[in-house]
């Protein structure tokens, strides 16, 4: 593609900062950023017309880890690793509430809840042992006791009697978060190039060259927000993990209400107005799922299908309105990856399936780097 002399002047050239990524890291280190250098020029590349990635395609989560998660952590990460992870995911939350509002992400506290199997009746007794000391330790986070057990009143199938709750666990619209983010970006005067994929750089003394699939530039600096995508450009320790989601149809008198995780959190639900939404099933085959490409399998499909029947939904009829899937950034610690890979390149990547509860707060590091 030959740009004309006006497009190469009004958004390709003397580019302090190019952000690739418009999910939610990315939106708000360009925000932070031009809160830091208000007459800086500020660019981000997104490959979709939409953000690709997780950002609008997660299940709207505002969560800190179900204790089993949390006690799962704790066998891989010191109780100081854990207590900062959590620390870290409830400052995440609190600043994406005082940035966006809360009507403008449709925030609502019903809490989250901790699902266990008839056949999980030892992980939900060591749970229940262990529910007083993961208290006294995340206490300090949440200036409360964050975990309780409550009955089984939404009358699920198959599971132990009780679940365990977060009663700080919230959910919102990531649309909205998003639509809301991007609103308040373009508003700052940054300026966003959708269906841009970039295709390599090269660093130079004083700047980084950037071929894209449509044209070639130079900035100042270069940040990468592409958390799954990020090995396709950066050796470190992250993989992409792709979450496939369904959400039914309109369910009359539907008695489901809050957040809810399933089988150590591999799957999660929740409602969404009188809908339930249902992700999850990548631990039914995690080669398959580490990539970068979206779709569904039947695998993954079938299973959350049956335990929509057999578990949540029982003796309800539903049907199945949408399936998509998103591409998350794991790795072998759950810390993030914040930090200056070169003279010009920075990234912020590797938010593992949090980046609602640390987007926010990832996007912030990242710019506070400059």
């Amino acid at each position: 593609m030959n740009l004309s002399y006006w497009e190469y002047k009004t958004w390709l050239s003397n580019i302090d900062y190019t952000i690739v990524g418009s999910g939610i890291v990315g939106l708000n280190c360009a925000l932070q950023l031009r809160e830091k250098y208000p007459k800086a020029k500020i660019l981000i590349l997104e490959k979709g017309f939409l953000p690709q990635g997780a950002s609008t395609k997660n299940a709207g989560f505002a969560c800190f880890g179900s204790i089993s998660e949390v006690l799962s952590d704790l066998e891989s990460h010191s109780e100081q690793e854990v207590v900062e992870l959590v620390q870290q995911r409830w400052n995440g939350i609190q600043l994406l509430r005082k940035n966006l509002g809360d009507s403008y992400i449709d925030y609502q506290n019903h809490g989250g809840h901790e699902v266990f199997t008839n056949q999980q009746g030892a992980l939900y007794e060591t749970c229940l042992t262990k529910l007083n000391m993961v208290n006294t330790l995340l206490k300090p986070v949440f200036k409360d006791q964050p975990f309780f057990k409550t009955s089984n009143k939404f009358n699920f199938k198959n599971t132990q009697e009780n679940y365990i709750t977060n009663r700080f666990e919230s959910q919102i619209d990531t649309g909205k978060m998003i639509s809301r983010l991007l609103h308040i970006v373009q508003q700052k005067g940054i300026s966003i190039l959708n269906s841009i994929t970039v295709e390599k750089y090269t660093e130079q003394a004083d700047s980084v060259i950037v071929k894209t699939n449509h044209f070639e530039f130079a900035t100042r600096k270069l940040i990468l927000t592409t958390n799954g995508f990020a090995s396709e450009f950066i050796k470190e320790d992250i993989k992409p993990a792709r979450a496939q989601v369904l959400i039914t149809k309109p369910i009359k008198n539907l008695q489901v209400k809050g957040t809810f995780h399933l089988d150590e959190g591999y799957y999660y639900f929740r409602n969404i107005e009188d809908r339930v939404l249902f992700g999850g099933g990548r631990n039914l085959d995690f080669k398959t799922e580490e990539t970068t490409f979206f779709g569904e399998t039947s695998v993954v499909q079938n299973k959350l299908e049956q335990l929509l029947k057999d578990v949540i939904l029982p003796d309800v009829f539903f049907e199945v309105e949408l399936r998509w899937s998103g591409i998350m950034g794991m790795g072998k610690q759950k810390k993030p990856i914040v930090k200056q890979l070169s003279n010009h390149i920075y990234c912020g990547v590797r938010l593992g399936g949090m980046g609602i509860a640390i987007g926010s707060t990832i996007g912030k590091d990242v710019a506070d780097l400059f």
